[in-house]
């Protein structure tokens, strides 16, 4: 039996892909017959600061941007020798300092990126760019460098990590990632639990857009293609938290388009309302401008789901690969092509496209092997 912790900056699902693979891990790891600790910078008293089965540390709270705590690294130092290894969870904020810092030397240690070297980033916001760069040269490229690898979840992430960095000597390694897919349980019961809580959308299909509502997703892409290309008893459901308070502005863009009372906004949803929202849709649309994995659209795939991708999406080159979904670029021409091209499938085409989604998520996505293969890149499986 192995023990592991996990560290990571928060556990929150409004933050989308870190807590879910932190969570989705945990589960991973006890299935695999071992033992998992968490620390996290959050509030203890949070509601979101509890994983079943799992004993999670909360250092907080902190305050925004850099969430500094000074418990967190003396804590790791006073228990690092009850674990085997540690994961660190995400960069560029003072966990990953704290942890390299207890840990390099006594256990070793692996770090997720979760996207979060991409050189989107760089392009999209050439001031924090700079600002990252500093810090970068000050601390992050040895937290990476020092650690037994850095772990990517797909090989176009692994491939463009860090570009416009310097001094990048760390261990790239790409492990199988995905989801636990749907819980046990009867499709058409999730489908009413999500009916109930969102009524509005009883009796019209829908496409679903499940993510954080944040520019980099293409939200405004996808608002101007539903416009002119949805037929009009179609309705979009967007499903996320407003990370940048955006809504305000799309709910305007939506009005201008003669859209807004067919677009419903849940914020973020989780459990079985958010398999009954995947389960009652027509299909899923995502046309981001930046996604290092994107668990959701590997969800989409456990259910049957067609996804309607950009190819900025870095495993939808592979979903393509298998005629599993409709790829175009993250684009407003390239998002008005999805919509168009799944209109245009007959109903034969498209139980075809979904039957092959399933095969891909169980051969590609279905959280089984990732542990393991964690476990190899710490150097203890």
């Amino acid at each position: 039996m192995k023990r592991i912790l996990h560290v990571t900056r928060t556990l929150n699902p409004v933050f989308g892909g870190p807590p879910d693979s932190v969570r989705m891990f945990c589960a991973a790891h006890i299935r695999a017959g071992n033992e998992v600790e968490v620390a996290t910078t959050d509030d203890p008293a949070a509601d979101f600061s509890r994983i079943p089965g799992v004993e999670v540390h909360a250092f907080g709270p902190t305050k925004p941007n850099y969430h500094y705590t000074p418990q967190l690294e003396p804590w790791i130092r006073a228990n690092i020798d009850r674990f085997d290894g540690v994961i660190v969870n995400g960069i560029w904020q003072y966990h990953t300092v704290a942890a390299r810092k207890a840990v390099y030397g006594r256990r070793p240690y692996v770090v997720f990126s979760h996207g979060m070297l991409d050189p989107y980033f760089r392009t999209r916001y050439p001031l924090k760019h700079m600002k990252k760069l500093a810090y970068w040269l000050l601390r992050e490229a040895k937290n990476l460098n020092l650690a037994n690898a850095v772990l990517f979840t797909s090989e176009e992430e692994k491939r463009v990590a860090a570009e416009g960095f310097l001094f990048r000597n760390f261990r790239r390694i790409v492990i199988p990632y995905g989801t636990m897919g749907p819980p046990e349980g009867d499709p058409q019961q999730m489908k009413r639990e999500f009916l109930a809580a969102f009524p509005a959308v009883q009796g019209h299909p829908y496409l679903v857009y499940l993510s954080r509502i944040h520019p980099k997703k293409g939200c405004d892409l996808l608002f101007e293609a539903f416009a002119r290309t949805a037929p009009p008893e179609m309705h979009l459901m967007m499903a996320g938290h407003d990370e940048t308070n955006w809504r305000p502005e799309l709910d305007a863009l939506a009005a201008r388009l003669g859209v807004l009372e067919r677009i419903h906004w849940t914020g973020s949803i989780r459990g079985n309302v958010k398999w009954g929202a995947l389960y009652g849709a027509e299909a899923f649309i995502l046309p981001s401008h930046q996604e290092n994995f994107g668990i959701a659209v590997a969800d989409a795939l456990a259910v049957g789901l067609i996804p309607l991708i950009s190819d900025k999406i870095n495993i939808a080159p592979d979903i393509a690969s298998d005629n599993a979904c409709l790829m175009e670029p993250d684009t407003l021409e390239g998002t008005i092509r999805l919509i168009e091209r799944f209109k245009a499938m007959s109903a034969e085409e498209r139980g075809e496209m979904q039957t092959r989604g399933i095969e891909c998520y169980q051969r590609r996505y279905a959280l089984a092997n990732s542990a393991h293969e964690v476990y190899k890149a710490l150097g203890i499986a």
